[in-house]
């Protein structure tokens, strides 16, 4: 890359929108038996529980790093038919990357006006204390969750 193209970046606080990235989401067949090693190849600490959220029917561990910034969720599915258990029977992978944000019916607006569907309208999430996800799927094919900042009492159900 040569320095005209570098010179026209946009500096990293504007990427995304100014959104924080607050974890990567890797499906597995199993977190159990990855668990551990897992932690161990991307210098990492497991959390000591695993969460079973029943209304994305998936249990989920996450992996937190030394030094701050995103963590890892490790994503099993929780039944036959649910949204990753077709890439957990290929052996896993990248799913999404999760942007925290501060108004998550704004944030789902600005994905639509780029191109995005919104294939989950929020939801309470379990892993967050009740705080809601939405999914929405980019026109360049990359599965984003938008996380609300603060949880919002009115609209959960947990």
């Amino acid at each position: 890359m040569n320095a005209t193209v570098i010179s026209h970046l946009a500096p990293a606080e504007n990427i995304a929108g100014g959104l924080v990235l607050h974890h990567i989401g890797i499906v597995v067949p199993q977190i159990h038996p990855v668990l551990e090693g897992f932690a161990a190849s991307i210098g990492a600490q497991p959390d000591s529980k695993i969460i079973y959220d029943p209304l994305q029917q998936v249990s989920v561990a996450f992996l937190r790093g030394r030094a701050p910034g995103p963590t890892v969720e490790l994503i099993e599915p929780a039944a036959g038919n649910c949204p990753v258990s077709t890439l957990a029977r290929s052996g896993g992978g990248l799913h999404h990357l999760c942007y925290e944000v501060n108004d998550l019916e704004a944030e789902l607006e600005t994905a639509r006006s780029h191109g995005g569907i919104v294939v989950r309208k929020p939801v309470p999430a379990v892993a967050f204390g009740g705080r809601r996800i939405a999914w929405v799927f980019t026109r360049y094919k990359l599965l984003v969750e938008f996380l609300e900042q603060r949880y919002s009492a009115e609209t959960s159900n947990l």
